[in-house]
């Protein structure tokens, strides 16, 4: 598997500083050409973990080293389906991910990994052996809205996380009518900077990143939190 690499930065913004950043940003980047007519789109992570939560004990421990499985679609539209392996390494993150179709992600979340028995994606293949052996599951729906930007020096994404809610113990991402709870405080918004190998300076200028409130919980984290106790929730 040939892993990118690139730095990635977050921060917690409250709305008057996120109102700030974001027209200084619009004079200077871009928007992703992905983005809606309101210039944002909506992200539903159905996160998995093993038996014993690793994932989480890792992150709450503080482990440097360590991967995060996911199914991720877009604006509740099953026409894009992702796994998603999400790696961490050192002050590094890289990301691979496979394509599913809706029938083979349904049976994934029933914990059916049979369907992978004959993949020839290396990717499918972990994953397979990840639910056969470590019975890596469903845990938690992570959703949210983004306001993404982008800047070709230095292929520098900035995003708006906003309004991030989890499905409880409810795994059926693709229920459009689906209850989430809110995970993060009203005025609360997640600020992320990822890049290669710099960010420009009049980038730098515009985030002023050295005044923000720099944090390390997941949305995964954040969201697992709020799960009402199970069998394998108590952590």
């Amino acid at each position: 598997m040939n892993l990118k690499y690139r730095h990635e930065l977050k921060y917690f913004i409250n709305q008057h500083q996120y109102q700030i950043i974001r027209q200084r940003l619009k004079n200077l980047v871009k928007q992703d050409k992905h983005v809606g007519p309101t210039g944002e789109y909506a992200i539903r992570s159905l996160y998995f973990d093993d038996i014993n939560n690793k994932a989480l004990h890792e992150k709450l421990g503080g482990i440097r080293d360590r991967a995060k499985y996911r199914i991720r679609i877009y604006n509740n539209d099953d026409r894009i389906i992702h796994f998603e392996k999400k790696i961490k390494f050192r002050d590094y993150i890289a990301k691979l991910k496979e394509p599913l179709t809706r029938e083979i992600a349904e049976k994934l979340i029933s914990g059916n990994y049979e369907v992978l028995r004959h993949s020839d994606k290396p990717l499918l293949i972990e994953l397979h052996e990840e639910m056969k052996n470590n019975l890596l599951r469903a845990k938690v729906i992570v959703d949210y809205v983004r306001e993404p930007f982008v800047c070709e020096n230095g292929n520098v994404r900035i995003t708006f996380d906003k309004d991030l809610r989890t499905g409880l113990n409810e795994v059926d991402m693709f229920d459009a009518n689906l209850h989430c709870v809110r995970a993060i405080d009203d005025n609360l918004i997640i600020l992320e900077v990822k890049y290669d190998e710099y960010i420009p300076e009049y980038i730098r200028l515009a985030l002023q990143l050295e005044g923000l409130n720099r944090q390390s919980a997941s949305k995964y984290v954040m969201c697992r939190k709020f799960l009402k106790t199970n069998s394998w929730e108590d952590y």
